[in-house]
């Protein structure tokens, strides 16, 4: 697993759907310490790609590169800003790797637009996901076996600003941000916006949000083991527990 750690620029960071508000940076480092940590308790390898601290959105390292299996795909982000990541994070993708593509002018895709639920790729359509990128990573993942889905999202950032997946495949999201659920094989919908992002520790575990109680109950309800964490300084940017690393697999 892939892990950034944030730029004191943090605060500086884009923004679309939410108003500036407050960032505290020393906060926002202490509470992605204690993100890693999670993983490394069970025991995942987790690599830490070197700061940039000149880019302040760089700690949401997962919309520079999506990995499928054996190939990794180096991302063109939407935001004009953000682009200039990519390239920093290519030498700590290429460690983990065998087969390496990347996303090419005119096409855009950020990795927080891509959920993997099996072999199908759900890709959001949103400002920083074109139609060309979408069809670039089509052209990459459908001779090995993987179908892609382009789902709209306007309502927010991001796909998995939206919905994520639980390990059993169904997609969770919170209802006023998803704008067509039946493109999903199973969807539930959750009552907490931050409740929408779960990372897949294993098959009965997941990691979420600390700011989404009702829905850590709901899935607990579920059967699954629930950890969260707080991940308040990056909310306050559109991110989530999911941006904040690269699931290797």
């Amino acid at each position: 697993m892939l892990v950034r750690p944030p730029s004191a620029r943090l605060a500086d960071g884009e923004l679309t759907h939410l108003e500036r508000v407050p960032v505290d940076a020393d906060l926002a480092a202490a509470q992605w310490q204690r993100y890693v940590e999670v993983f490394r308790g069970y025991g995942w390898d987790v690599r830490a790609v070197p700061a940039a601290e000149a880019h302040p959105d760089g700690v949401f390292v997962e919309d520079a590169v999506v990995v499928f299996d054996d190939l990794a795909v180096l991302t063109r982000p939407g935001a004009l800003t953000r682009r200039d990541e990519v390239a920093s994070v290519r030498p700590a993708v290429e460690a983990v790797v065998t087969e390496l593509a990347q996303i090419t002018d005119p096409g855009t895709l950020e990795g927080g637009d891509v959920l993997k639920v099996g072999r199908t790729a759900y890709v959001g359509r949103t400002a920083r996901t074109n139609a060309e990128g979408a069809a670039q990573l089509r052209a990459l993942l459908e001779p090995r076996g993987w179908r892609v889905v382009e789902v709209p999202v306007t309502r927010a950032l991001h796909l998995k600003s939206a919905v994520t997946a639980l390990p059993d495949g169904t997609v969770i999201g919170y209802a006023p941000l998803v704008e067509d659920p039946g493109v999903f094989d199973a969807f539930v919908p959750v009552p907490e916006a931050e409740g929408s992002a779960v990372v897949v520790l294993d098959e009965s575990t997941v990691l979420m949000s600390a700011a989404a109680p009702a829905t850590t109950e709901l899935l607990r309800g579920r059967g699954l083991t629930v950890l969260t964490t707080p991940v308040t300084e990056f909310e306050k940017l559109e991110g989530c527990v999911t941006c904040l690393s690269v699931r290797v697999r």
